[in-house]
């Protein structure tokens, strides 16, 4: 029981944060101040009191919708906040009250703001990927893993592999096939995990990529087109080896030795 009620200050820390992930998320491409004006309705423009502005409860309390002018809220407002709850706890289980819970925090949090702008607007901002690159390498110096030369080399790798697909797509084609913000996010997560989460994420956000492209092919028919971001498969690739990266590792190894 004790455990649990543990778990709660974690998620709640986490919620918080996941409720000015929101405000990122929406004022970022706008290009618009973070901090000014507070959070309003966007429908009628009434400031949202203190109150009422409790991650996940307040959005419970007012039934989803504005007090004021009762237009329906966004359901992700709450999912957000949960979520990065979520990833909070995790995180605390998984380290503890050490470094790595800040560091890696910072990481989830940048990912899920990259994901919901790459899905809104189609692109990566450098604002967030940019400095990434930095905070990942520079806590490199302080952590057990990736270590720094790790760390480093993730960076090269990252943007050099999808540069390298980006230039020969276009070379082959004629067309861009893969934007500058997709690049700056895997150097990004090779920042914060080295080369090795550079290779799984490839991996896996192409799995998960080509398995929700027919799933869109299914649904939408042969005839439709939807451009999908990748940016969103990237974040998805990075979470997996955050979360299971060395098991998966040591099993590949550990096959690749047995046989």
């Amino acid at each position: 029981m004790e455990d649990h009620l543990i778990l709660i200050l974690p998620f709640v820390f986490g919620a918080v944060v996941g409720s000015f992930l929101n405000v990122c998320i929406y004022r970022i491409p706008l290009k618009v101040s973070l901090v000014s004006p507070p959070s309003r309705c966007s429908s009628c423009g009434k400031l949202i009191p203190f109150y009422l502005n409790i991650p996940v409860l307040g959005y419970i309390f007012l039934g989803g919708k504005c007090h004021y002018c009762k237009t329906p809220f966004s359901i992700r407002y709450p999912a957000v906040e949960a979520i990065t709850g979520l990833f909070a706890v995790f995180l605390f289980q998984r380290y503890g009250i050490r470094p790595e819970l800040f560091v890696y925090f910072a990481l989830v949090s940048s990912l899920i703001v990259i994901t919901f702008i790459d899905l809104d607007h189609r692109i990566i901002p450098d604002v967030i990927s940019l400095p990434g690159i930095v905070t990942g390498f520079a806590a490199s110096f302080f952590l057990e893993a990736p270590g720094v030369l790790a760390s480093a080399i993730g960076i090269v790798l990252g943007g050099g592999i999808l540069f390298g697909i980006a230039a020969a797509y276009l070379l082959l084609t004629g067309k861009d096939g893969m934007g500058g913000g997709d690049i700056k996010l895997l150097a990004m997560v090779g920042a914060f995990v080295g080369w090795k989460g550079v290779l799984v994420t490839l991996l896996f956000s192409s799995f998960i990529g080509a398995v929700s492209g027919i799933a869109f092919i299914i649904a939408l028919g042969k005839g439709r087109k939807y451009a999908i971001p990748f940016g969103p498969f990237l974040a998805a690739g990075a979470l997996v080896y955050l979360f299971y990266g060395d098991f998966l590792v040591n099993w590949y190894i550990m096959k690749a030795v047995g046989e």
